[in-house]
This record gives C-alpha cells, structure tokens and sequence, in this order.
C-alpha cells in the first residue's frame, strides 16, 4: 500500500541525507555570488561549505551563518540582517530581510534600511562537488518492496535503506490497510472454505472482524472523524469483498491454505523475506493462488500489471511465486485484491501462470490476463543482480526518478532538489 510519512530529523540523519550524493541539498548554492545591494551596487557573497558566508558590501566586511531552507540557503548576518539566496527557474534571485529587534536590540540597521526583494544574482565562482564514496545495502536480508523502491527512484532507497533518516509514524491509508489487512487474517481463520450458503455470516462476521480490527488502531487517527470515515469505508468496501468471494466460490470451490504466510527464499545468494496475505487451493485441480491485498493505487489491468512486471518496477508477485515453488507448490494464479474504492466491486487483477503469455496491449483494460514462466524468470534473475549492485559497494551517486508520479507519496521528496516536476508545476513556471 501507499503511504504518506511524518519527518522527524536528527542531527545523525540529517548529517547522512546531507552527504547524499547526486547534488542533493545546498552543493550548488556553495561558491561566490556576485549580488546586487538595495542602492544597486555590487558586491560578492561567499558561501562556504562549513555553513559559514562572508560578505563585502560597501567595503565592510561581513560574516553569519547559512542554513538551508527548501530550494534555498537563508545566511543570518552578524548585523542582524538576514539575506536569502533561492532557485527561481534557471535562474537565482536575493531578497534581504531587515533585522530582527528583538534578536539584535543593539545592533544599528545597515544603511540604506530598505529592504530589497528578488533581485537576480548569479553564481560566479563554485566549488567542485566532493567525490562520492561508494555505498551499500545495510539490511542482512532483502524484501521484494525494497527492490521495487530502488527500481521506482534509487535515491528514495538511498534515503529510506542506507540512511533510514526519516521516523515513519504512519498515515491515515497505513492505519487503514493495516487494520483491513487484520480484519481479513481473522475472518478468513474463520472462514477458511467459503461457501455460498453461508454468505449471511460471513456478511455479520466481517462486520465485526472491521470494527474490532479498526478499534485497535482508533488512537492512531489523527481525529474521531477521520477514524469514522475510514472505519464506515472499510465496511462497505468489506461487504463487496463478500460479494466477489460468493461469486469466486460458486464458480470454483476452493480452500485458504495460508494467511501471511511467511515467505523465505535465497535468490542469486541474496536472503529474501515477505509474507504472503493468502494462499489459496482449488478444491477440484490442486492448483494454488497467491493473492496479495492492496488499499492503495494497483495497477488496473492484468496487461498493464504485466508491464510492471516486465520492466523491473514489481518484483513482489514474483518473488511470491518462486518462493512458493520453491516449497512444492504448483502455482497457477497471482491475483491482486483492490480493497481502498467503497463505492466500486471488488475486481481482482488476476494473471494465470502460463508457459508462454499471450501478447497484449496495455490498453487492454481486462483485469483478467496471463504471464509467462520466462517473464518471472527474467524477474527472478533481475533480483538477484540488483542485490548484487545494491551489496557490492559499487555505487557512488543514487539518481532521483525522472517521473514525477513517484514523488506523490515520498517522505524525502523535501530533501530532494533533483525531484522532478509536475505538470502542474512546470505550468506555474
């Protein structure tokens, strides 16, 4: 599932985000910039990188501290000025702040005491960037969600795995799918071979396994209202996750051999851990389905699923697959369960396990598709080679993504000055 973060940041973390390579942060406000004073006359600014800046305006020299403050550097002058340097474009303005008297009761204004806002400045000398150090993974063990976070933007993994700087406190979706993801582990110890006849209690059983699991997360709400409103849309999502089970189970009895199934494997060398929501087994084949829930954004087609699949930005179905082989298990279905829309029918993305897949578009809007044996080999073997470089302290620079829809929900896209823009941004510029 998706989630949203709350940054609590240490002097340790922060320390580690700001050595991050890939010129994140303030590098390239560091150098001597050449500005323009509130009477239009030039004088030189000089960053430095050990949060000290000089100045010499007027012939008088002056020296404070820099901070950085978003796409910007704010230096506190020692006359109680404050001067702020930020990016604008392709290009940099200044804006000078009066001082504070309240901070600096015995300090007199430097003269003209006007203050000059955005006015353009340029960089005319820099300092070169610092070699990077080479970096590897910390973790003992790998997670298929980790390979996907690097394939989505190596520098989130950076933040997220090598850092670890950012305290995940969780968010009203993580309460949600959480708690939804316990209320079915519980229905579902009850009801381990759904049957059409006993739809009624098994509508009265999920009422209560929602309210019960939800109530053990009511203080991490941030309001009633909010803890309401998630509770009143799990139900009602609940009660078409019942519908479809019918459905499914009428069309092909089967068992629930599984609930977070814990799955554990050795790919390429590396140690692979995850747990599977549920496994189930067709009564009349033998045949196992691996289903994963998600109450956040899946993809919306088997075809397109597929894509992901094929392109490296999904590792978790797979790694479930071979996990799941690997313990005897003829896997025949990966099914993803959409649980966050109340208002919509459960429409499972459901892929059949074949040795070759039929060719399909991506605009084939289909929940239902296949996937081809050599399409989760060629998964599996990508797995093992993007531990290899994540483990073998290779890499010295971990690049921000180029599509912005990645940034949506990042915890550090704040620390990031190479996130990329959105269409909506690029369009306000």
């Amino acid at each position: 599932m998706t989630t949203t973060r709350k940054m609590t940041m240490g002097i340790v973390a922060a320390a580690a985000l700001a050595l991050s390579t890939g010129a994140a942060f303030a590098d390239h406000f560091i150098g001597k910039w050449k500005v323009k004073d509130s009477a239009g006359k030039d004088f030189e600014i000089v960053v430095a990188k050990d949060g000290t800046a000089t100045a010499d305006r007027s012939g008088e020299g002056m020296t404070g501290k820099w901070v950085e403050e978003g796409d910007a550097v704010t230096i506190t002058w020692d006359t109680g000025w404050k001067t702020k340097i930020a990016k604008d474009g392709d290009g940099y303005k200044k804006t000078a702040y009066e001082k504070d008297p309240s901070v600096f009761p015995d300090v007199p204004p430097p003269a003209p005491a006007t203050t000059q806002v955005d006015a353009p400045v340029a960089l005319t000398e820099s300092v070169a960037r610092e070699p990077g150090a080479p970096m590897r993974a910390r973790q003992p063990h790998f997670s298929a969600s980790a390979l996907n976070a690097y394939s989505d933007c190596a520098r989130k993994w950076y933040y997220r795995y090598t850092c670890n700087a950012v305290e995940d406190r969780g968010s009203s979706a993580s309460f949600y799918g959480t708690a939804f993801h316990t209320a079915l582990e519980d229905f579902h110890e009850t009801f381990v071979h759904p049957e059409p006849a006993h739809e009624e209690q098994m509508r009265n059983q999920v009422r209560g396994d929602i309210a019960r699991a939800f109530g053990g997360h009511r203080d991490d709400f941030d309001t009633a209202v909010e803890y309401e409103l998630q509770v009143r849309r799990a139900q009602r999502t609940a009660q078409r996750y019942v519908t479809w089970l019918v459905a499914k189970a009428k069309r092909a009895p089967f068992t629930i051999i599984g609930r977070e199934l814990h799955a554990a494997m050795k790919v390429g060398g590396y140690d692979f851990i995850g747990f599977i929501d549920r496994l189930d087994r067709d009564d009349a084949s033998g045949n196992v389905a691996i289903v994963d829930y998600k109450t956040g954004a899946i993809a919306e087609s088997a075809a397109e699923y597929r894509e992901k699949v094929r392109t490296f930005h999904d590792f978790q179905l797979p790694f479930y697959y071979w996990a799941r082989e690997a313990e005897g298990d003829r896997v025949a279905t990966l099914s993803l369960i959409p649980l966050k829309d109340a208002s919509s029918d459960v429409r499972p993305i459901e892929l059949e396990v074949v040795p070759v897949a039929r060719e399909e578009t991506r605009r084939n809007s289909s929940p239902v598709g296949t996937i081809g044996i050599a399409d989760l080999e060629r998964a599996r073997v990508k797995m093992g080679e993007l531990c290899r470089v994540l483990s073998d302290g290779s890499l010295t620079a971990f690049p921000a993504t180029d599509d912005p829809s990645a940034c949506t929900y990042c915890a550090y896209k704040l620390a990031c000055n190479d996130r990329p823009a959105t269409p909506e941004e690029k369009f306000a510029r």
